[in-house]
This record gives structure tokens, C-alpha cells and sequence, in this order.
């Protein structure tokens, strides 16, 4: 299959919003309603079902682990056309023609990227910096820092070829934008962590 064929696979599967098409199909809402607006796991976690956000999240992962881990893993695409497939599901997401090209933040997808490229050696690093940036920062996009800040030192320590650091790098790129929202402020760290440091915890 040409390479470029692959890409418009991974793009339209990346369009894919599974957040909006399911939450109208079993709860007749409308994801955008919820939380920031935005279509995603995440609003479909607040639009009242924990079940229906767990199906979107697994399938947001999905849409670009399955189409980039083909061609990575099957097709053995590399090189600047790999990094084009491995963004393309991320694009397509942010930018979903389905949605008039006003898609969600492509956290999740990001996450199915890191997954084609990488199995688990990047994208598990990612998910538990990912856990800790939640843990320390009351803002999501300053919690995505430290997920990449953990994806970009695994790539360090277990691959040689850069078309991981440039996979990463570029899909970081698109979520600057999704979460510019986030990134515009200045990072704020939880009420536990200012407790900790507080004087008052200090023993004289």
C-alpha cells in the first residue's frame, strides 16, 4: 500500500468523533455542551456516563494506534512519511472535517500515536508523567508538558533513529495549540503541593 494512501486511512480514522456521534446515539445529548466545549473523553466523562467516556477513550486511542501501528509495524513505513502518518490521526482529530474542522484536544489520540510508533516504551512513560503532571498542576496542558517532558527522555534512553523525537515533537506541537488555553496561563500547582512546601510543615 503507498504510503500517502496510508496517510488519508490515518487522517479520516484520526476525524473520526466518536464522543459526539455515541453520546447523541445512546444519551441524545450533545458532548459540546459539556465541560470546555470541546468534543472528547473527557466531556463525555461529564455528560453523565462513565462507561460511554471509557468506550470513547478506548476508541480515540484506537483510531491512530491502529492505523499508525500498521504501518509502522506491518508496512514498515519510516522517515518523513512516517512522522507525516503518525501526526496524521492527531490532525485529523483537532481537525475534524466531520465537525466543520473544530475537533477536541487529541489527548487520547496522541496517546494511539505514541502506541503504533512505540508499543509501550514511549507511550507508558508518557501515561505516568501524564499522571503526575495531573497530580502536581490544576490545569491539563501544563500536566501534557510533563508527559512529553517523560516520552522525549525514553526516547533518549531506548531509540536510536529520531523519527521518534520528531514524531513526538510534532504531535506536542498540535497539542500546544489544542491546549493553548491551558498553556497561556502560568502553571498552578495543586492545594496538596502548596501544603507540603508551606511553612507550617517546616519543623524549626
Amino acid at each position: 500500500m503507498p504510503w500517502y494512501l496510508m496517510l488519508v486511512i490515518a487522517f479520516i480514522s484520526g476525524a473520526i468523533p466518536f464522543s459526539v456521534w455515541l453520546t447523541r446515539l445512546f444519551l441524545k445529548k450533545d458532548v459540546r455542551h459539556y465541560g470546555d466545549g470541546n468534543p472528547g473523553a473527557i466531556n463525555t466523562f461529564r455528560s453523565g456516563s462513565k462507561l460511554l467516556g471509557m468506550l470513547v477513550l478506548i476508541l480515540d486511542i484506537c483510531k491512530a494506534a491502529i492505523p499508525v501501528g500498521l504501518a509502522y509495524q506491518q508496512l514498515e513505513i519510516r522517515g518523513l512519511p512516517m512522522v507525516l502518518i503518525a501526526i496524521a490521526p492527531v490532525l485529523g482529530h483537532a481537525f475534524s472535517p466531520f465537525l466543520k474542522f473544530k475537533g477536541g484536544k487529541a489527548i487520547g489520540t496522541v496517546l494511539g500515536a505514541l502506541i503504533g510508533v512505540s508499543l509501550w516504551q514511549v507511550s507508558l512513560p508518557a501515561c505516568i508523567g501524564a499522571a503526575i503532571g495531573i497530580a502536581l498542576f490544576t490545569t491539563t496542558g501544563w500536566a501534557i508538558v510533563v508527559a512529553v517532558i517523560f516520552g522525549m527522555s525514553a526516547i533518549f534512553i531506548w531509540f536510536q533513529d529520531p523519527l521518534y523525537f520528531w514524531v513526538l515533537l510534532c504531535v506536542f506541537l498540535i497539542l500546544c495549540w489544542t491546549l493553548r488555553a491551558d498553556l497561556v496561563k502560568s502553571p498552578q500547582l495543586r492545594p496538596w503541593v502548596h501544603k507540603l512546601f508551606s511553612p507550617s510543615n517546616n519543623p524549626q
